[in-house]
């Protein structure tokens, strides 16, 4: 193996050290052993940050890592392997988002017939009574923070590329504000990970959210926040409301920072036994505030936030391999949600007890996008 160049950004470190691993990026996630390429929302989140690498330095490498990786599962037809329309799973919309670039890059029609059928899923997807998406089918009348990121913030990007009517913003908005508005936690100003409108759930309390709040569902919805608003038309009349959600958030958010710059797993926790300050939630609130003050929809204050959470990152848990000097980001917690089975109780105990692994595919996407914000 080589070494990682030093004189490289952090970012562009951590790509190298996961295309070292990895040379295919299917096989980036190595506890899952999976034995043929797999359409899944977390190689979306990497190779979106390796998309963001390529638009930052122009290296192409970053591009057809990713490209070779839809290229195994996208055919002729725009059919994704493994995508079922009929399981309405927004996490199968957040890989879409690579579709963009690299049709823009290659025009090949594949990826515009790939990007029209993910659309057409969002048509059809269950809804709560208020009209909230569903997470996936599976989980019926549920909004989970996540969602936001995987699926409204998908819509936003290709309702500004194809030009969609103002119905679309209006509903793409209507998703924020309801999620807000229903997990809402008066006590502290956080968010709950999720909303059950049946109340169905034993893990849903008498107002149908779940018990605890996770951070990197409140980075999901943080960084879909931000990347929906850069695409969100400046006229539109609910754009303000999700610019003040946004500074809502963050505002609370820089009251539960611990003094490393990161936040716990449960974020309202603290010190409480078994929580731990956690890297994927941390990198995502990085990367949320400091493109929010980028952007201009967030005090420059919060740019202070954002570099002392990257910094506690990189100070703290980031090791660096004597041999070849690849990144190893430690501290990440793996797949975390609510109900199915096994059940998922959302107790505390269950949030701290999940498990936790070196360059797990959340932390090291989110840590990139993080650098390409940070690092210019």
């Amino acid at each position: 193996m080589s070494q990682i160049p030093s004189d490289k950004t952090w970012g562009e470190r951590m790509a190298l050290t996961i295309m070292q691993q990895s040379p295919e990026a299917w096989k980036m996630m190595h506890y899952k052993l999976l034995s043929s390429p797999k359409w899944d929302y977390t190689y979306g989140l990497v190779l979106m940050s390796f998309q963001n690498l390529y638009q930052k330095t122009g290296d192409e490498t970053y591009l057809k890592y990713g490209k070779e990786y839809v290229d195994t599962l996208v055919d002729t037809e725009g059919n994704i392997k493994n995508v079922k329309g009929d399981k309405f799973s927004l996490d199968m919309l957040n890989g879409g988002k690579l579709l963009f670039t690299l049709y823009e890059k290659y025009r090949d029609e594949r990826y515009l017939k790939a990007l029209k059928k993910l659309r057409t899923q969002i048509e059809w997807q269950p809804r709560t009574k208020s009209g909230g998406f569903w997470h996936k089918k599976i989980y019926p009348y549920q909004m989970w923070l996540d969602g936001l990121y995987m699926g409204s913030t998908f819509w936003a990007i290709y309702a500004k590329y194809f030009s969609e009517p103002q119905a679309s913003y209006d509903d793409i908005a209507h998703q924020f504000k309801l999620a807000e508005e229903k997990t809402y936690l008066p006590e502290t100003g956080l968010l709950a990970h999720a909303w059950d409108e049946s109340g169905i759930q034993k893990w849903a309390d008498d107002s149908g959210k779940s018990p605890h709040v996770w951070s990197r569902a409140l980075g999901w919805y943080a960084m879909a926040l931000v990347d929906t608003l850069e695409v969100f038309p400046e006229d539109h009349k609910d754009k303000a409301e999700l610019v003040a959600i946004l500074e809502r958030l963050c505002k609370v958010l820089e009251k539960y920072q611990h003094e490393s710059g990161l936040w716990y797993q449960v974020t309202d926790k603290g010190e409480r036994f078994g929580n731990y300050l956690e890297t994927s939630g941390t990198a995502m609130f990085s990367y949320a505030m400091a493109k929010g003050v980028r952007l201009g929809y967030l005090p420059k204050k919060y740019n202070k936030v954002a570099h002392k959470a990257y910094n506690g990152i990189i100070n703290g848990y980031v090791q660096i391999d004597e041999l070849n000097h690849e990144l190893h980001l430690t501290h990440t917690v793996g797949g975390t949600g609510l109900g199915n089975s096994p059940y998922r109780s959302g107790s505390f105990e269950y949030y701290v007890q999940e498990a936790v692994r070196t360059n797990d595919p959340h932390g090291v996407g989110a840590f990139i996008l993080a650098s390409v914000e940070l690092e210019k």
